[in-house]
């Protein structure tokens, strides 16, 4: 029963990556990210760009999503795979991993191995943005690719958010799908909201951005810190709600 839930589950998740691999609604990321696959960092002239929409991936069944901002220009446009192949990308697969989430602490391309366990990871905007701000409308129209992800993951209890803007989208995205009336909680790292009985709770992070770790705002303590928060809700198995 379980196996069979799990392939409907994925085969389902396949069908929305198609989707998000073939979109072209903002076109100004889809000149961006064309653009940067084009004009390559000196570092990768010799590899072919995706330069595409990245859809997101992991475990089918997972119970924490990981929701980060958009992939990176030289990291999941580069990789077709959302944080991977950038400094981002070590810091927070190290941090899942010595968590149990993940298989191995490298995160470098497609065909490198990685598995998550108990864990599926997506993007609000799923184009690279130029200076990494999608605007509003961007926001927007990648929100119906958000909507339909959360609900194909239906074994929910934590969805972890990656920096300010992934948090706001989430909210929403719960305010939107979920009517929640609550007022959460302003950005900060480790902040806590559950938007109501069966639902998710979301737990707010700093990115793991070089801006962040690499001038000490955001420490790999920090990071297992949390995560092992993290996986207390989720062995509680119902301290957040059954959806």
């Amino acid at each position: 029963m379980v196996k069979t839930h799990a392939k409907a589950a994925s085969e389902s998740l396949a069908s929305l990556s198609l989707d998000i691999i073939h979109c072209r609604r903002c076109p100004r990321l889809v000149a961006w990210r064309e653009a940067v696959g084009r004009k390559k960092r000196a570092a990768f002239r010799d590899q072919v760009y995706w330069a595409r929409p990245v859809p997101g991936f992991g475990d089918p069944n997972g119970r924490l999503a990981v929701v980060g901002l958009a992939p990176a220009a030289h990291g999941g446009n580069r990789t077709g795979r959302v944080f991977t192949g950038d400094p981002s990308a070590q810091f927070l697969f190290g941090g899942l991993h010595r968590a149990g989430f993940a298989n191995q602490p490298t995160s470098l391309h497609r065909d490198d191995g990685l598995a998550l366990k108990n864990a599926y990871i997506f993007a609000a905007v799923r184009c690279a943005p130029p200076d990494n701000r999608p605007t509003p409308e961007e926001f927007a129209r990648c929100a119906p690719f958000l909507a339909r992800e959360f609900r194909l993951l239906t074994r929910l209890r934590v969805v972890l958010a990656l920096g300010a803007q992934a948090y706001a989208a989430v909210i929403r995205f719960a305010q939107a799908e979920w009517g929640v009336a609550l007022k959460p909680p302003k950005f900060a790292h480790s902040a806590r909201f559950k938007p109501g009985r069966g639902r998710p709770l979301i737990v707010a992070s700093y990115h793991p951005s070089p801006r962040n770790t690499q001038t000490g705002k955001f420490t790999a303590a920090m990071s297992d810190w949390l995560l092992a928060d993290v996986k207390r809700e989720l062995d509680g198995d119902g301290a957040t709600g059954g959806n």
